[in-house]
């Protein structure tokens, strides 16, 4: 069988059996979960996250081989917040998409994000960019700058999310409700408009939260441990 060569990222890596490891893999084709035999060599040092790969596979089942790791670029170096953010978006990966379902526009966000990421650029924007495309690609998404009904947002109206179908206006405030003008801000990506970073945190959120199985994110619980000042 003739092995199938292609661009790759890690998502995930955990030792399998003695001397072979289990490694998800993101790559244009989808995100597939293959052995990697002979881990502690040379191959085993690439299964890492955020380098960028060639990756040949064989097998016909859920479970493949690999065949062939090579680095194909510079390493992604991350730290600190970056590395969590990166961390964050593996998991979120791993979580929503279907195995072997292939996204190679999400692949595409993904590579950028990443390499954003460590040339040390603004994060919130980043990640809420790539949550937004996620759920769009995988048909998720939904119009910022109009209702449900197809009335356009007012800015001083009030919305809740309806998740998968977009935003109904309401009467008064209520729990997790957005301003008009948060969506319109998000709607043009006006992150320095008042409130729309924190608004789209909030929002990818809610969207993303039915597709997570009700299970938290660790990276994300991770990373707001990072993020809480330290006590003498």
């Amino acid at each position: 069988m003739l092995a199938l060569s292609q661009p790759a990222y890690v998502l995930h890596s955990r030792a399998y059996r003695e001397s072979s490891a289990l490694v998800d893999f993101f790559t244009p084709q989808g995100r597939l979960r293959a052995v990697l035999r002979g881990a502690r060599g040379k191959a085993g040092s690439l299964a890492r996250p955020f380098i960028p790969l060639e990756l040949e596979t064989r097998g016909r089942g859920e479970l493949k081989n690999v065949a062939r790791l090579e680095a194909a670029g510079i390493p992604n170096l991350l730290s600190g917040e970056a590395l969590f953010s990166g961390l964050y978006l593996n998991e979120l990966l791993i979580r929503v998409l279907p195995a072997e379902d292939p996204h190679p526009v999400i692949f595409e966000q993904y590579a950028l994000t990443i390499l954003a990421l460590a040339q040390g650029r603004a994060l919130e924007p980043l990640l809420r960019a790539f949550e937004w495309r996620l759920l769009d690609e995988l048909g998720y998404g939904f119009a910022l700058d109009s209702d449900v009904q197809g009335d356009a947002v007012v800015e001083s109206g009030l919305y809740r999310l309806q998740a998968d179908s977009g935003f109904l206006p309401i009467g008064h405030w209520q729990p997790g409700a957005f301003l008009g003008s948060e969506l319109l801000a998000m709607a043009d990506a006006d992150w320095a408009a008042p409130g729309a970073l924190a608004a789209a945190k909030r929002l990818m959120r809610q969207a993303l939260a039915p597709h997570l199985g009700g299970r938290p994110l660790v990276s994300r619980e991770l990373f707001m441990t990072l993020k809480e000042p330290t006590r003498d």
